[in-house]
């Protein structure tokens, strides 16, 4: 920004001292305007050609002063110019050496291999939670982009060991393959598993045949893009006031409402307490709808039902609410 301004103040002296010098040709020497001006147009320059007309004793002493205001003025304009030139370098470096800083001190992170449409989403939402996350992205200009909003970013190959090496992928939470190409998230979903057997591995497939050859590489779950789409469309139709109520509470569109998983630690308070008996709904506003244990998901609770120990609690309420009742029930 200051380097702006002292281009803008350059420009605006520069116009005022061709302004002053025409108007001192003219008014000293008498010459018309344009020759007063191409006058002061060749001394700035430096380009050296003859005077425009022989100049007297006190035109020449003017002259002086424009090619001494006019060198100045280059001078000024070549430091400033370097001086844009070494901040922006320096800026690079500095930034590059920061983010690979806060990259080497990744822990229980989310790698998100792919900075397209489905990537930056996943980052967005990831962002809004918030938990740490790293994109990596060959492409250098999406890179920087995404950079440019404070998010961290590797220009790198996913599908490289080495790649995932320096994302810390030993450390990290879980693993999103959505580049643009099956093939290309297939590969990666393999050196992912390859190198961290416990990591959640999610990945993207465009056709449906890529489906099963991802799970059996090592994601965890695939996403179509298109198929959710299309089940979507068809349900905007059978079911549109379902889908409102999903958009609700997963897209905060209308009311700020959202579906969360709460994990209930051993010596959770709410430990043995029935639903009814746990009062969270009473005191937080926050409806359980489902429990997810090892031995599956239990819907239809009923008031009696008791909450143990490692339980999931799927639960929907206002996420201020929501983050309250996480900090609660994991300690």
């Amino acid at each position: 920004m200051r380097i702006q301004t002292n281009l803008r103040f350059i420009l605006l002296a520069l116009l005022i001292v061709v302004l002053i010098g025409t108007a001192g040709f003219h008014f000293i020497e008498g010459w018309p305007w344009f020759d007063g001006l191409y006058m002061v147009v060749t001394t700035l320059t430096t380009i050296g050609y003859q005077e425009v007309h022989p100049l007297s004793r006190a035109g020449r002493i003017f002259n002086i002063f424009v090619i001494f205001a006019g060198v100045s003025l280059l001078l000024v304009t070549i430091g400033t110019l370097t001086q844009a030139l070494l901040e922006f370098e320096l800026q690079s470096f500095f930034g590059r050496r920061r983010m690979e800083r806060e990259i080497g001190r990744l822990s229980e992170h989310y790698i998100i291999c792919g900075a397209g449409r489905v990537g930056r989403s996943a980052a967005r939402e990831l962002e809004r939670k918030p938990v740490p996350f790293l994109i990596i992205e060959q492409n250098e200009a999406k890179a920087q982009r995404y950079a440019a909003e404070k998010w961290l970013v590797m220009v790198a190959d996913a599908t490289k060991e080495q790649t995932l090496r320096e994302a810390q992928i030993h450390r990290a939470r879980g693993l999103v393959a959505a580049t643009t190409t099956d093939a290309t998230n297939l590969y990666i979903v393999l050196t992912a598993r390859a190198l961290n057997a416990n990591l959640k591995i999610v990945a993207r497939a465009s056709e449906e045949d890529a489906e099963k050859h991802l799970l059996t590489a090592g994601a965890d779950s695939v996403v179509s893009p298109y198929a959710f789409a299309g089940q979507r469309i068809a349900q905007s139709f059978l079911r549109p006031h379902v889908v409102s109520f999903l958009d609700t509470a997963t897209t905060h569109l209308g009311v700020d409402l959202e579906i969360g998983e709460v994990y209930v630690a051993p010596a959770s308070r709410f430990v043995g307490k029935t639903i009814e008996g746990s009062r969270i709904r009473q005191d937080r506003g926050v409806i359980i709808l489902a429990i997810k244990r090892e031995n599956g998901m239990r819907f239809n609770l009923a008031p009696e039902d008791r909450i143990e120990p490692g339980d999931l609690l799927i639960a929907m309420g206002e996420p201020r609410e929501l983050r309250q009742l996480e900090q609660s029930a994991s300690s």
